[in-house]
């Protein structure tokens, strides 16, 4: 748990929540009254591998699973009613952002990184995303492939033979755990731009708690897993913090670790939210 903010002298939690530079009106779900769940439950244990999966298994199915979930989202805002009008558009949304401070690339055909509209980057990340998941080479699908890991319980573990990675034993390919913390990073934006450029839609439609079920779990299996930095999740530092004082990310999990927990409960309290008994 970090209490300080990472490696910086000690601060308040006042200090730290205001080194976050949030607006003056601060976002909808960043008060503790609108921060809940759809259902209730450690999703800890939905993201924590079993002993006798293999890794790359584990970290393939969270990867199709997640996906799965952040889709319907992503649809919701992007696809096209029949005016050809679309929730997120380039009025709306000209830059992949994630609140003032953060704004998203896309590396172009030059390899270089250039801004561009939301409504765009989404059509990419849709594109690329699907184009790992449906690749053979990369995410096997032949079931005789299959391994489990050792448990140590019942048996001896294999003997290593030779240079090792996540998912060798299967048919996974040598950087498929690379390839899956790209997808897991470009998710993440996906999410970041969806709290801070269209959680007020999602609200309108009651879709807030459905969405804040779906990423609390995804951060739980993305510090669980190690498929993000602490870097990575900077744009929704504070609404991890108000989640570990919640209560949503268990003590022993990583995320909690990851979180500035004094200025989640600082959080709290300014919203005047008392936790259920």
């Amino acid at each position: 748990m970090d209490q300080s903010g990472g490696g910086v002298p000690p601060s308040s939690p006042e200090d730290i929540l205001n080194s976050y530079r949030l607006p003056p009106t601060k976002p909808l779900w960043l008060d503790a009254n609108y921060a809940k769940h759809i259902v209730k439950g450690n999703f800890l244990t939905l993201s924590a591998k079993p002993k006798t999966v293999d890794m790359g298994e584990w970290v393939a199915h969270q990867v199709v699973d997640h996906w799965r979930m952040i889709s319907t989202f992503i649809r919701l805002i992007h696809d096209r009613e029949e005016d050809g009008t679309s929730i997120c558009n380039q009025r709306k949304c000209p830059k992949m952002s994630a609140g003032p401070n953060h704004c998203f690339t896309w590396l172009n055909a030059q390899l270089q990184p250039v801004e561009i509209p939301a409504w765009e980057y989404l059509t990419l990340v849709q594109r690329y995303i699907s184009g790992k998941i449906d690749n053979p080479a990369l995410f096997p699908t032949d079931p005789s492939g299959v391994s489990y890991a050792d448990n140590p319980a019942f048996c001896i573990p294999l003997p290593d033979s030779g240079r090792d990675w996540v998912g060798k034993r299967s048919g996974f390919p040598e950087n498929f755990n690379e390839t899956c913390q790209t997808i897991f990073r470009q998710m993440f934006r996906v999410y970041a731009h969806l709290y801070w450029s269209h959680y007020d839609d999602l609200f309108s439609l009651n879709l807030e708690k459905a969405m804040n079920s779906c990423f609390s779990h995804f951060i739980l299996t993305a510090t669980t897993l190690n498929l993000l930095r602490r870097s990575d999740m900077e744009p929704m530092q504070p609404l991890i913090d108000l989640w570990a004082a919640l209560g949503t990310f268990p003590e022993n999990s990583r995320a909690y670790e990851s979180a500035n927990v004094t200025v989640g409960q600082l959080l709290v309290r300014k919203a005047g939210f008392t936790q259920p008994a």
